[in-house]
């Protein structure tokens, strides 16, 4: 099941198993998707992602509470919970992140489980960056890293 969000940087097309958000990705109006589409009806899941995806665009939400199911292999999932524990509005690097699911020298398999995160924002790798503090590895694309880098800098009182 499915339902588009129109966020500040673009439609977002949210997924659920029913029970929990599954799937959270940018669309680019290339892709011929028909975003006024939808085939769920109203779901309680969908209701409450929306509800904490306006609060964090607009400034007043830190961290989601929404249940999600994000499926991956282990190595993958311990990448993605590592993301959680990232405070809003700051940064990490790939490997800071390998070291923080302690295994240091798997820096580039990190930056490969980051891009296969299926519930971007929530699962906040945006908040992972290059050595030297490079913007780089963004499936929704690098100005949308940075804006949501800027977006929670600015709103970090």
């Amino acid at each position: 099941m499915h339902c588009f969000y129109n966020s500040p940087i673009g439609t977002i097309r949210l997924a659920s198993d029913g029970e929990a958000i599954t799937g959270l990705h940018f669309m680019e109006p290339e892709n011929g998707t028909d975003i006024n589409s939808s085939d769920s009806g109203p779901m309680p899941i969908f209701a409450q992602c929306i509800k904490e995806l306006d609060e964090y665009f607009g400034g007043t939400r830190k961290e989601f509470t929404v249940k999600t199911k994000n499926n991956g292999t282990d190595f993958m999932e311990r990448c993605w919970r590592y993301l959680l524990t990232i405070p809003y509005g700051s940064t990490c690097t790939y490997a800071e992140e390998a070291a923080g699911i302690n295994n240091p020298k798997a820096v580039r398999a990190v930056g490969s489980a980051n891009g296969k995160n299926n519930i971007s924002i929530i699962y906040p790798c945006h908040r992972v960056i290059g050595k030297g503090g490079k913007l780089t590895g963004y499936s929704g694309g690098i100005w949308r890293k940075e804006w949501l880098l800027e977006h929670e800098k600015r709103h970090m009182s």
